[in-house]
């Protein structure tokens, strides 16, 4: 295992395989081979930096969910403006350009997950129809009456999995579906997703590595968020 280069990029390269995920086999990601090994080297050595886990060398059941979803059901992003929120490895920003949608932005605020997302894109051939948005984007009003937002959907896989986030996130999710634009979240029974205001689309078994989840396969529900 190597240690922390200064160089994202090279960091990414020297600590990851180039795989398929489980449930979407179509997409190629950089992922860690060795969960918890990764996990806690970067843990330990990027505490002192103030930079948080890799969430983006693993594809998570929510992120894998909403990513199927789209590539079986392509009309729901073709030829739509796109934005994939904490889109962390860019699995689900990928199925949305191999789907057909007419741009997909891919948002994110961690240093290591946009290079990240940049690299997966260049795996897949799709870079150059990708774009990438590197700042917080959860205080962004919502379109006012009349006005068109810059998205048609609205995209995030795993956005529950912590209160903080949670509590951000959701609201700012709401604020967008209540202007009309479509929002659809991945969760595999986070404890912090909502309890009401949710209509299920669909749902998949997602195959999961034990070591970073409690079962080999979680059950994840791709969820369309209401106003």
């Amino acid at each position: 295992m190597s240690r922390i280069s200064p160089d994202p990029v090279a960091f990414i390269r020297a600590n990851t395989v180039l795989k398929s995920t489980s449930l979407v086999p179509e997409v190629t990601l950089h992922l860690a081979d060795a969960a918890l090994e990764l996990w806690q080297l970067t843990e330990d050595e990027l505490e002192d930096r103030g930079l948080p886990p890799p969430f983006w060398a693993f594809a998570w059941a929510g992120g894998q969910a909403l990513a199927r979803y789209v590539l079986d059901a392509p009309d729901v992003v073709r030829g739509k403006r796109v934005l994939d929120f904490a889109s962390g490895s860019g699995l689900v920003a990928i199925a949305c350009a191999l789907a057909g949608a007419e741009r997909v932005v891919a948002n994110e605020i961690d240093a290591f997950a946009l290079r990240a997302i940049r690299l997966n894109a260049e795996a897949n051939g799709v870079s150059h129809r990708l774009d990438i948005l590197d700042r917080d984007v959860l205080s962004d009003p919502p379109p006012g009456p009349g006005e068109r937002g810059p998205y048609d959907l609205i995209l995030g896989g795993d956005v529950c999995y912590e209160k903080p986030m949670a509590d951000l996130t959701i609201p700012f999710l709401r604020g967008h579906a209540a202007t009309g634009i479509e929002v659809l979240i991945g969760d595999p029974g986070r404890t912090y997703l909502p309890k009401s205001g949710l209509e299920k689309v669909t749902e998949f078994r997602v195959p999961v590595p034990r070591d970073l989840e409690d079962s080999d396969l979680r059950r994840t529900v791709v969820w369309r968020i209401g106003a």
